[in-house]
């Protein structure tokens, strides 16, 4: 059985509707300048975390920031707490460089962010 254990949070995605007003507030409350800029993402590298600015995510269904769990098998993870009761929300998907993401719902309706690098 593969490990499906969480290595804690270290993603969080923030919705925004202005990256570019989005990004001056960001600078300023992590103080340094971002690691990754484009048209549709910022993102920075801070004290073992990452912080993400997503510009039109309420399309993506997206309406508060969410923080992903990291884990060594999302798959694995995945079936384990729909399991236990929680519903998929968006099912895994690569969003590049090997990274695999997936959120679910809790019975509150709260949005859990699982991730897995390779």
């Amino acid at each position: 059985m593969a490990d499906s254990s969480v290595q804690g949070i270290k993603t969080v995605l923030h919705p925004v509707k202005d990256l570019t007003a989005a990004k001056g507030v960001y600078t300023a409350l992590l103080g340094t300048e971002p690691q990754t800029v484009s048209d549709f993402y910022i993102g920075y590298d801070i004290a073992g975390q990452h912080i993400g600015l997503v510009p039109g995510a309420g399309t993506q269904g997206m309406s508060a920031p969410v923080a992903y769990w990291h884990v060594p098998d999302i798959e694995a993870k995945l079936a384990e707490v729909t399991a236990a009761g929680a519903t998929v929300q968006n099912p895994v998907a690569d969003v590049g460089g090997g990274r695999l993401v997936a959120t679910v719902t809790d019975a509150d309706g709260n949005v859990l962010g699982l991730l897995q690098d390779s």
